[in-house]
């Protein structure tokens, strides 16, 4: 655009832009100067000492890792193609088919009768006395004890019911009367309610069903 004497007339907002900037550049809360760093003390003599003496000391080290890298690096790669195949042997190979045969060949495991019957006849005469919170507790602690005997593996000192009513490798049956023995045993214990005769012949049962059936524990 052009004055009337021929002159170039600024771009429109110019003007704006000149006078924001003078603004933005007397804000003191905004640094244009730049800044000037403190000096950094040096380190102190100790300090540059042992690092060049660790320098001088893994220097060899450095350079002999350099001269066997081009070997090194083959054997590196070569050990981790054994390990990929020994993982696929050990996952996919023969021993898992010969472990899963021992598995399924292993002696199915149950309470012994004599005993599961002895237990049966003490915990039914307390409730015969109409103690059921204390029939269907010892019916906990014992099929506890029992499974602890024959499968140390499975049961910690810090087990609970609950965790071996989710026991994978105990059969569906022992699952079920865990789950079935401790919910009254802990309505018993922490909710301070105490059991009636439906609570305890609920368990019993559950017991007897896992007790008297012949169920393996899968390894």
């Amino acid at each position: 655009m052009t004055t009337g004497q021929g002159t170039t007339a600024p771009p429109a907002g110019t003007d704006d832009f000149a006078s924001a900037w003078r603004e933005l550049q007397a804000d003191g809360d905004v640094q244009f100067a730049p800044v000037e760093m403190p000096e950094q003390e040096p380190p102190p003599d100790w300090l540059t000492e042992f690092i060049r003496w660790l320098g001088e000391m893994l220097s060899p080290v450095g350079n002999a890792l350099v001269d066997i890298w081009p070997v090194l690096m083959w054997v590196l790669i070569g050990a981790a193609v054994l390990a990929v195949l020994y993982f696929l042997y050990d996952t996919f190979g023969p021993g898992v088919r010969r472990r899963r045969r021992e598995a399924s060949q292993e002696p199915e495991w149950t309470p012994r009768e004599g005993e599961a019957l002895a237990l049966l006849e003490e915990a039914d005469r307390l409730a015969a006395a109409g103690e059921f919170d204390e029939a269907t507790h010892l019916l906990l602690k014992r099929s506890v004890s029992q499974i602890a005997e024959a499968r140390p593996d499975l049961v910690e000192p810090s087990s609970t019911a609950r965790e071996l009513a989710a026991e994978a490798r105990l059969p569906d049956a022992a699952r079920t009367a865990f789950a079935l023995i401790a919910a009254p045993v802990e309505r018993s214990l922490f909710a301070l309610r105490k059991l009636e005769e439906a609570d305890w012949q609920a368990a019993r049962a559950a017991y007897a069903d896992f007790a008297l059936a012949r169920k393996a524990i899968v390894a």
